[in-house]
């Protein structure tokens, strides 16, 4: 994936992984906000039909404590406007055993595409059970190390889901066993997952769980995450022959109300492009520019 952004408000982390494009826009709903961030990724297992599909992701919602509801409905609201082929929603969906979880099929159930989830860490450590019994109600299946398969646009789509690996929930194997080849899109919370992934098959895998870094100071920023163990923390990343691009989340991080900086709320909007087998593979990147 190679990103550019239209948005002086933050460069949007990028490494040129394969042809692409991206652009983001300031959404503004009185004192709410967020970024949609426009991503094309060219992918060799892409199944011809899925050529142009759309892929929405929302991620760390931290509904309750850590974002105002109107930022979660204009989100909605905006990616029902924009009528995706799929939304996918890559955990934290509240923070504390405070937050009021009941809310959170009520500020998801208007959205109108197929939708399917996986749980954060925050999830596991509040209420999981909870979680993923409002959202099975509102027909958002919940993911955990397992796969499902769906037809869009007349052909196979595959999501794998692998369940947190922070709270030490994942299981790579489990998640892939019987997933079919062809279109496939892989789901995990925390982005050193992707680590764990089968090497070069060109698998696009989403995540979030930083925040974009919540108040990023460019290579110092780097330099902390890197030293902590998550060398990937925001924009797209080559990943040992994969693609992996983290989401910056629309709540706060960790269930603080630290001020973001460079890191504006994120909703992103995916592409995904065929490419002929025998392309160029991704390149390694460890972080981004």
């Amino acid at each position: 994936m190679k990103l550019s952004r239209r948005s002086a408000l933050t460069a949007l982390a990028a490494t040129a992984l394969a042809p692409a494009a991206a652009r983001a826009e300031r959404k503004l709903t009185a004192a709410e906000y967020y970024e949609v961030t426009h991503v094309e990724v060219h992918l060799t297992g892409l199944h011809p039909s899925h050529d142009g599909l759309t892929v929405a992701q929302l991620s760390d919602l931290h509904i309750g404590g850590g974002v105002p509801d109107g930022r979660v409905i204009s989100a909605v609201r905006t990616l029902n406007e924009v009528k995706p082929d799929l939304v996918v929603l890559t955990g934290d969906f509240v923070t504390t055993r405070f937050d009021p979880v009941r809310r959170v099929p009520e500020l998801l159930e208007p959205l109108a595409a197929p939708t399917v989830a996986i749980l954060g860490n925050h999830d596991h450590w509040t209420y999981p059970k909870d979680l993923v019994a409002g959202l099975s109600k509102v027909d958002i299946p919940v993911l955990q190390n397992r796969n499902t398969t769906t037809r869009l646009r007349g052909a196979d789509f595959t999501v794998i889901g692998i369940d947190d690996s922070t709270s030490k929930h994942d299981d790579v194997q489990e998640a892939f066993k019987g997933a079919k080849q062809g279109s496939r899109l892989v789901l995990t919370h925390t982005p050193n997952c992707a680590a764990k992934l089968p090497e070069w098959e060109d698998l696009l895998c989403l995540s979030g769980h930083t925040h974009g870094g919540q108040m990023d100071f460019g290579a110092l920023t780097r330099s902390m995450f890197r030293g902590s163990g998550q060398p990937w923390y925001r924009g797209a990343y080559a990943v040992r022959g994969n693609r992996l691009y983290v989401n910056r989340g629309l709540g706060w991080g960790s269930g603080t109300r630290l001020p973001r900086f460079h890191a504006d709320p994120e909703v992103t909007l995916f592409t995904l492009r065929r490419r002929e087998p025998g392309g160029q593979q991704p390149e390694e990147a460890a972080s981004p520019t």
